[in-house]
């Protein structure tokens, strides 16, 4: 055995208890069948901001378990979404054009995270939504609103405009912890308490 060889096997129980313990999300991908989704708007989520958003989150000891099923879109009467196809006891991510005005009130947002009639929910509208540009100041969409979920921010149902501030300018730090230096203990730590409660069906405060 050579002197690297020895190092390396001595090193390896050492490096193995270091690598943290890999913490698997369930996500059921949806695209909105009414939505006008241009196919360049696609491409740029299916080969850029969703790989680069299971990649920081598997960097941080994360793993994002798809899958993926048909739905819609829906708006009744009195402009609240009707959604079709989601699931329950798991993360729906939901693609489309636009946020609904139920939410949006014409703020051009790029992502929502909520529970809605008992399904969690994360919505991105892809003309706005982009992978990571500025650390601290603007991230991954689908990083960004999918912490909304780990992070337990759906929980709380109507947060004052002070936490809302800050629940944002906490999930950037996080999505640039993970994008840059590749920690994600706290939101491993957080995650898991929010899956317990995902499976249970815990509704917001």
């Amino acid at each position: 055995m050579t002197r690297r060889d020895f190092i390396w096997t001595a090193a390896a129980p050492a490096m193995a208890s270091a690598a943290p313990a890999r913490l698997a999300v369930p996500v059921h991908r949806v695209v909105d069948g009414w939505a006008q989704l241009r196919p360049e708007q696609l491409q740029r989520f299916w080969w850029s901001i969703w790989p680069e958003a299971v990649r920081d989150f598997g960097r941080g000891g994360i793993a994002l378990q798809t899958s993926d099923g048909p739905g819609e879109v829906r708006h009744s009467p009195a402009d609240r979404p009707v959604f079709i196809g989601l699931r329950r006891g798991i993360v729906n991510l939901v693609l489309t054009d636009h946020i609904p005005m139920y939410w949006d009130m014409g703020r051009a947002l790029a992502g929502v995270t909520t529970i809605y009639d008992g399904y969690h929910l994360c919505m991105l509208a892809l003309r706005y939504a982009h992978g990571n540009q500025i650390p601290f100041v603007s991230v991954n969409t689908c990083v960004h609103e999918l912490l909304h979920a780990l992070l337990q921010d759906v929980f709380v149902s109507h947060p004052k405009r002070f936490q809302g501030g800050e629940r944002e300018f906490r999930n950037d730090w996080y999505a640039t912890c993970l994008w840059l230096f590749h920690d994600g203990a706290a939101i491993r730590q957080s995650a898991r308490a929010y899956l317990d409660r995902l499976r249970s069906g815990a509704a917001p405060r």
